[in-house]
């Protein structure tokens, strides 16, 4: 695949990992400041939060303009979140659908998936960015880079900046940094695209993201957070962290209920636990 995008290095000397994650919040400011007016691509997962909540208390609703991009690879629970957190600290927000659905290159979900996405996001915040002298800034940590993920290239290329890998900001960095602020997104387990959960090669439809947007919702209704379920046709392989495994055990009836009721016939559980992006594995070691 493509070569990792190029961003602005942080001086780790005064950022390095041995130091309070205070100081890159410095740094993140001090980007921020640079750029002066930003969309923040708006997920309302942990990263994005912070971003938000950095770019709205520093700058102000005029010139951070938050925006979550629709589509059905968002699941429903996440997009409601995001409008109430968008509405508890004030923020200037506004949705906005993205198209990817009809693109035939997304659909047929190769390994390059995640950049079509991120080009579509970019096809909607770009207009909205321009019309507005700002720059599309996305909650991307320095964590992120080490897995296969095209996505960043594809926004990068098209002019996004990545605060938070800039200012040097790992995912304890910003989990640590909600904390201090006193955020309720600072432990807010990850929440990928609903894409993320089909194999490579397999096709994206409408059908099967809201089979596992169903699947994903009725178990976090008994209690599973951080979870995904995986799409295999007519299997639903469960993960969760290892510590909740002999829970899921032990609720067997009620989580195989809730599984084949969102449309699957087999449930599995995977006893390696929850791990985000394992899906990248079957590219191989050089993401092709």
């Amino acid at each position: 695949m493509g070569s990792a995008p190029a961003f602005p290095e942080p001086d780790m000397r005064r950022l390095g990992a041995s130091e309070p994650s205070v100081l890159k919040s410095e740094a993140l400011h001090r980007v921020l400041r640079d750029l002066d007016r930003v969309v923040v691509a708006f997920s309302g997962g942990a990263d994005s939060a912070l971003l938000a909540h950095a770019a709205h208390t520093l700058l102000g609703p005029d010139r951070v303009h938050v925006v979550t991009a629709v589509s059905p690879s968002l699941a429903g629970d996440e997009r409601a979140d995001a409008a109430a957190l968008a509405d508890e600290w004030g923020l200037r927000w506004s949705a906005v659908e993205t198209d990817e659905m009809t693109h035939a290159a997304y659909r047929a979900n190769d390994a390059d998936r995640c950049a079509h996405c991120k080009e579509a996001l970019m096809d909607v915040l770009a207009p909205i960015a321009a019309a507005e002298s700002a720059t599309v800034v996305l909650g991307v940590n320095v964590d992120d880079l080490g897995d296969h993920r095209p996505g960043q290239k594809a926004a990068a290329d098209r002019g996004a900046r990545f605060p938070l890998v800039e200012a040097g900001l790992t995912k304890d960095d910003v989990r640590a940094r909600s904390r201090a602020l006193g955020l309720r997104t600072a432990d807010k387990p990850a929440a990928a695209c609903l894409a993320s959960r089909v194999p490579y090669g397999t096709e994206v439809t409408v059908g099967v993201l809201s089979g596992v947007e169903r699947a994903e919702a009725a178990l976090r209704r008994l209690g599973f957070d951080g979870l995904r379920v995986r799409h295999y046709d007519d299997t639903a392989r469960i993960e969760v962290p290892t510590d909740r495994l002999a829970d899921v055990v032990e609720r067997r009836d009620a989580v195989v209920a809730a599984v084949t009721s969102s449309g699957y016939r087999y449930v599995t559980l995977d006893l390696e636990g929850l791990r985000s992006g394992n899906l990248n594995a079957a590219l191989g070691p050089d993401g092709a």
